[in-house]
């Protein structure tokens, strides 16, 4: 049986929206809104959505940069919202981030020795210093010669293998990866999605992948998640998700992902939205996405849908009233 490494137990993230002279309180911006999610230790689970819809936000509420206004966040069955200063600090041995832009993520006025080994000195693991760098930039797949260079000198690619480099320093057993190659050249992703695999077979790394593109997803997530303002609509294995996507909100997604072939990308069918993305300051009442659902009705308005399992596959968890059957869903040669 799959053993939980990280529990997410309805977690919201509300950030207050102030205004006037006394910067009273007038209203909220529910960037995260009642999640629900188990990441089993040596998985990957991506977590997709529209830009605006939570994905970053959950991910630092996660690495503890911001503390969730209600829910709990359980690390190895104990509740890291009770962690004191001193056990947040271990904990930070154990859960490590990498960011999103590459060129912003690294202090330009450090070598990448020194970035590097930041993490080591935080936490006084200063024995053979050096040759520990030197051993994650190997393992990272940069050169011995790198040691003494600037952040500027390197490519966006190589970059974010040194922030890579950086994460693993302290041996974590759990990584959050905030859209990291959604910033680079195809090729450099495919390299870096591929780097990403290799370091969790040989150092049994348990990843959390922020993305917006399903294509990266497909090749590396082994569970997948669906966000939209604020909420998960859809979960399931990775395989589930690409073959029998039941939301509709999951099928515009993936209808929405080119393809290689001009032939088939001119004659593919979509699921087109209508409508403009709501507010996450005020977002609409019962299921959120029915503004925009093909197949909402009257029920989607005033009722709020359970995550739950819709057939026999207890794992795949889909938010809606109406999930879709197979004729409805976008074929599967179109994803």
């Amino acid at each position: 049986m799959a053993e939980a490494l990280l529990e997410i137990r309805d977690v919201h993230m509300h950030f207050p929206i102030k205004s006037g002279v006394l910067q009273r309180t007038k209203n909220e911006v529910k960037a995260v809104n009642g999640v629900n999610l188990t990441v089993n230790k040596g998985e990957t689970i991506g977590i997709v959505g529209e830009s605006g819809c939570g994905k970053s936000t959950l991910a630092r509420t996660l690495v503890g940069l911001l503390t969730p206004t209600s829910g709990d966040i359980l690390f190895e069955g104990e509740s890291i919202l009770d962690f004191d200063r001193k056990q947040m600090h271990e904990l930070r041995r154990d859960i490590q981030m990498v960011f999103q832009d590459p060129y912003t993520s690294l202090n330009p006025r450090m070598k990448v020795g020194d970035i590097i080994a930041a993490p080591l000195k935080a936490y006084r693991m200063t024995d053979n210093l050096e040759g520990r760098v030197r051993e994650l930039m190997d393992l990272v797949g940069l050169k011995a010669e790198d040691y003494e260079k600037l952040p500027h000198q390197f490519s966006g690619g190589q970059r974010q293998r040194i922030g890579i480099a950086r994460a693993l320093a302290l041996n974590p057993k759990l990584i959050i990866l905030d859209e990291p190659v959604s910033a680079l050249d195809v090729s450099i992703q495919a390299q870096v999605i591929n780097l990403l695999e290799d370091l969790q077979k040989e150092l049994d790394l348990t990843y959390v992948i922020i993305a917006h593109d399903l294509s990266v997803i497909k090749h590396i997530a082994d569970k997948v998640a669906v966000m939209y303002l604020g909420k998960i609509m859809e979960v399931s294995d990775s395989e589930t998700f690409y073959k029998n996507a039941r939301h509709p909100y999951t099928n515009a997604l993936l209808s929405a992902v080119p393809l290689p072939d001009p032939e088939k990308e001119k004659a593919r069918q979509r699921m087109v939205l209508s409508g403009e993305l709501p507010s996450p300051a005020n977002p609409p009442s019962g299921c959120v996405f029915h503004t925009r659902c093909p197949f909402a009705q009257e029920s989607c308005k005033l009722e709020v849908p359970s995550l739950e399992a819709k057939d026999s596959n207890t794992d795949h968890l889909v938010s809606c009233f109406y999930p879709l059957n197979m004729e409805q869903q976008v074929p599967v040669e179109n994803r």
